[in-house]
């Protein structure tokens, strides 16, 4: 099948389809605050939440190096996307279970299954994500990506917002566990909705790199990085800048230990929040057209750091909430660039393998969140927070050498 106009916009509005019910299914499963609230009200440590974000971030992002090889030789991916996205939504029921059944279950078997259930949710992402990058850039037109991602962020955002409102009333109503399992619940609904979307794309085929042994993948990997040179710096992006990703969950655990935050602060969090990312998705929207990534690049590196100097300044509770806003902003900001750059740079030929290693590149976002858990641990927050700092403000310099025109 050839990309015409028709093909591009029937594509562009299947991947949207699934961009607006996985909105509304975001904030029930939220990474940043639902599941690290969940953990520590689980009984969870520190160390745990580390751990936890850890897997999260990290388990996903080094699966698809495994991954890469046997889905770059696929010329046609949909299968394999639906497959990686049916096994999350298995996750997220085994999740609602988990919870229906907590009562009879110790807190460490609890603790062990959520781990085990993340770590799933996670790969499967991992592998989804993949077919799901290479399906996009090959199906939809690439004069129309920049403005997917822009009114992907608008739709998104508000249905995110309409269901961050449901999803701090059902915190605040509710207690554990019967809180998580109704949010587990709806979330699994709403992805398998979200889903529908992917089952009326019309995939483009393209050529694709063959591997045929592990010998010849990692020549095919040296090759690239010789010939590519952006990519290198990309990687170094990632490895820096992708530790903001880490902050918010961190932040939770901090405003449970010095405010004592319950439900209904964990809600007002999630909602500010997603109003950042609605004005993350105004923004874009609007200026699409003139916002290059470089310039959003060096905006997540500095909003991360005002983030983190603000809480060393101003310990108190009474601004606290509001960085959540600031982080929305980081959070919506950093998809829409490090997504939109990794398209930029790669071919149809190449993306699934540039995707794979991408994710597994991220080591530092990986193990970030366990050094964390640790210094939190042992130390406290300041020397987190002036790590996270440092390695932060080394991202200015591959922002500078990556130097993405688009």
């Amino acid at each position: 099948m050839n990309l015409t106009d028709k093909v591009s916009k029937n594509n562009y509005y299947s991947f949207l389809w699934h961009a607006v019910f996985l909105a509304l299914a975001q904030n029930f499963m939220d990474i940043d605050t639902i599941i690290p609230a969940m953990m520590i009200d689980a009984g969870g440590t520190p160390l745990h939440i580390g751990i936890l974000t850890a897997i999260m971030i990290g388990s996903g992002r080094l699966s698809q190096l495994i991954f890469a090889p046997f889905l770059s030789n696929r010329p046609y991916k949909r299968k394999f996307l639906l497959s990686g996205i049916n096994a999350r939504i298995i996750t997220l029921i085994g999740m609602t279970l988990l919870f229906v059944f907590s009562s009879t279950l110790s807190n460490n078997l609890i603790l062990l299954l959520i781990f085990i259930l993340i770590f799933i949710f996670s790969i499967s992402g991992g592998f989804a994500n993949i077919n799901y990058t290479d399906i996009l850039g090959k199906s939809v037109l690439q004069e129309r990506r920049k403005h997917f991602f822009s009114i992907k962020q608008v739709v998104s955002s508000i249905g995110v917002l309409i269901s961050a409102y449901f999803a701090r009333y059902l915190l605040r109503i509710y207690d554990y566990p019967q809180n998580y399992t109704i949010l587990f619940f709806i979330a699994a609904v709403l992805l398998i909705v979200a889903s529908l979307g992917f089952w009326k794309i019309k995939e483009v085929a393209a050529e694709n790199l063959k591997i045929r042994h592990l010998r010849e993948f990692f020549q095919i990997i040296k090759k690239e990085f010789k010939t590519n040179k952006k990519f290198a710096h990309y990687l170094l992006l990632t490895n820096t800048q992708g530790v903001s990703l880490v902050l918010l969950p961190f932040l939770i655990l901090y405003a449970k230990e010095t405010f004592g935050a319950g439900g209904q602060n964990i809600g007002n969090y999630l909602l500010l929040k997603v109003i950042g990312g609605v004005i993350t998705g105004g923004i874009m929207f609007y200026g699409a057209k003139k916002i290059r990534y470089h310039y959003l690049l060096y905006i997540i590196s500095l909003l991360s750091i005002l983030i983190t100097i603000s809480i060393l300044i101003f310990p108190g509770d009474i601004l606290f909430p509001y960085i959540f806003l600031f982080g929305g902003l980081v959070y919506a900001f950093y998809r829409i660039a490090i997504g939109g750059v990794l398209l930029e740079i790669t071919t149809n030929k190449n993306r699934a393998l540039y995707t794979g290693l991408s994710g597994a590149g991220n080591i530092l976002p990986a193990i970030f969140p366990l050094l964390g858990g640790w210094i939190v641990n042992q130390f406290g927050f300041i020397p987190f927070f002036i790590i996270f700092i440092i390695i932060i403000t080394i991202s200015f310099y591959f922002t500078y050498k990556l130097d993405c025109q688009k």
